[in-house]
């Protein structure tokens, strides 16, 4: 059994999707940001960044204690060695699969994340940080869609790169970009969102924390 802290973020929503695709029994223990809930210290005993996700294996490979893992790409490569799926056998194809992996964790999200904080949320409008944010966003779209020009996946095949990028261009409107202008992008986007499992990991977000209607 998985327990996941966890609350409805695109960081969030990586690790429910593999879980999710994966078929792992899991428990979800919501860690609602909204309220600090990730400052507990309970939380942060296998959480020291006070961020979610996290997981606790109670049945980790080969046996012994439960372990902890902390940080999405992290928990997304621990899963997948685990399992032993969504990450490819073959060495240039899993080189490709961490490559952009990283490039989610170290560019897409917090360029995004920053977008989506200049834009949505300061409290203060400041036109530089927004087009600097927005441009940066843009510009890591177009590495996504020249990327994906011959190819159905990141990969050769699905795999933990492509379930740490979707949650990311999920909220693309909120970051300021369109879809349109990103073809290959754009058919990768319906790809994803197509999947059963994606589909069963976003209803679970609605689940643990409702829409406002």
């Amino acid at each position: 059994m998985i327990d996941l802290y966890y609350w409805t973020t695109p960081n969030g929503h990586k690790i429910t999707i593999f879980l999710e695709e994966a078929g792992l029994p899991y428990r979800i223990h919501p860690i609602n940001i909204g309220k600090d809930e990730q400052f507990q210290p309970q939380f942060l005993e296998i959480a020291p960044n006070n961020k979610i996700p996290a997981i606790v294996d109670d049945e980790p490979a080969g046996g012994g204690e439960p372990i902890s893992v902390f940080e999405s790409g992290a928990i997304l490569l621990y899963l997948a060695e685990k399992t032993g799926r969504f990450i490819p056998a073959d060495l240039r194809q899993r080189v490709v699969t961490l490559e952009w992996l990283f490039w989610q964790v170290g560019g897409l999200g917090p360029m995004a994340g920053q977008t989506h904080h200049f834009n949505n949320v300061a409290p203060e409008k400041i036109p530089y940080a927004m087009k600097r944010f927005v441009g940066e966003t843009a510009r890591l779209y177009g590495v996504l869609d020249r990327h994906l020009a011959d190819r159905e996946y990141l990969a050769v095949e699905y795999t933990i790169a492509d379930m740490a990028s979707y949650p990311w261009i999920v909220p693309y409107e909120r970051q300021g970009q369109n879809l349109d202008d990103f073809p290959n992008l754009k058919r990768w986007f319906g790809t994803m969102k197509a999947r059963p499992a994606v589909a069963r990991a976003y209803a679970k977000a609605d689940e643990v924390n409702p829409p406002s209607r």
